[in-house]
């Protein structure tokens, strides 16, 4: 293939840019997520057309994890060809996110929260991707057994090693988010992001006051499974299709879909289209206008739905609750 030139109007307007909370930085309010289509089963050439035509269109945060796949550690193999064969000169205007806490290797030590699993498990993370640093990295969960001390000191300790530049956390409960953004600010090392999933199907940040506490210490929010894992997209509408995630049955079970749930979906459907949009697109719409949201990650299998979710940056204000 041949050497890759970025589009030189990648920045003319097709992608709006929020602050992340009280920091400097500036997040796409769509980022691109790896956590399915960028593995080692999947096929490189389609992971490097989707990336690249998400650059193209201003996204210039991705967001990884160690134990993205599958197998563990390949979607941030692909991640380290990208940056060898097309983003090497774009380095400076990517922000590349890793995160560490769930199972990654075998025995005590590669899983949770320790000290000893983040440090390794950014330094492999690292090696994979080919960079000398990451933007972001996160603690991936709360660890109930592990004193949070010691887990944020490794984020504290890992921004004053250099590798890297910002640290966030994920799916923490509310006290225990309390208790970081205090112990972060206080060793100047403040929690950039807080990484939750928020869709229109589940609203958990907002009715815990995850949000509301981002808002207040001024940290900022991207909302992972900003559609539910396809239920807030037409691909249900009328039953489980057999190349579905649903129908593989290993995130998405097809006990998920009552009656209940797929009469709730085809209400939101029938907004959608008074609106003149598509499901998906006024889903992804909804979120970007709650308050304290700062992105939403989307995946994609391909370049043409990733060009439909895009659509969501300049769709109509949406707040009101349905």
């Amino acid at each position: 293939m041949e050497n890759y030139l970025a589009d030189n109007a990648r920045y003319d307007g097709c992608m709006k840019y929020e602050r992340c909370g009280r920091s400097g930085v500036m997040l796409p309010q769509v980022s691109l997520g790896f956590w399915h289509n960028f593995g080692g089963v999947d096929p490189f050439e389609r992971s490097r057309q989707i990336t690249r035509y998400a650059f193209d269109h201003g996204i210039t945060h991705f967001d990884l994890a160690n134990n993205y796949g599958p197998p563990y550690g390949s979607a941030e193999e692909t991640m380290g060809r990208l940056m060898e064969d097309d983003f090497a000169p774009y380095r400076d205007e990517l922000f590349i996110s890793t995160k560490a806490g769930y199972d990654m290797w075998a025995g005590p030590y590669g899983n949770w929260g320790s000290r000893k699993y983040l440090m390794a498990s950014l330094d492999q993370s690292l090696r994979r991707m080919h960079l000398d640093y990451v933007d972001l990295f996160y603690s991936h969960r709360y660890d109930p057994e592990t004193p949070l001390e010691e887990t944020l000191q490794a984020l504290v300790d890992v921004v004053r090693a250099g590798k890297a530049l910002y640290v966030g956390i994920s799916r923490w409960p509310l006290e225990a988010t309390r208790f970081a953004f205090k112990y972060l600010k206080e060793r100047d090392v403040p929690c950039l992001i807080y990484q939750g999933r928020l869709n229109m199907l589940d609203r958990a940040p907002q009715e815990e006051g995850i949000l509301d506490l981002c808002v207040e210490h001024g940290v900022g929010f991207i909302s992972f499974s900003p559609l539910a894992q396809g239920l807030l997209t037409d691909r249900y509408l009328n039953g489980i299709p057999q190349d579905s995630r649903m129908s593989k049955g290993k995130f998405l079970k097809e006990s998920m879909l009552t009656d209940k749930l797929l009469q709730k979906i085809r209400g939101y459907n029938d907004v959608a289209q008074q609106r003149g949009e598509t499901l998906a697109e006024m889903a992804l719409a909804w979120i970007l206008h709650q308050k304290g949201v700062t992105s939403v990650l989307v995946g994609a299998s391909s370049t043409e739905q990733l060009q439909k979710n895009l659509k969501c940056v300049t769709a109509e204000p949406f707040t009101e609750t349905i």
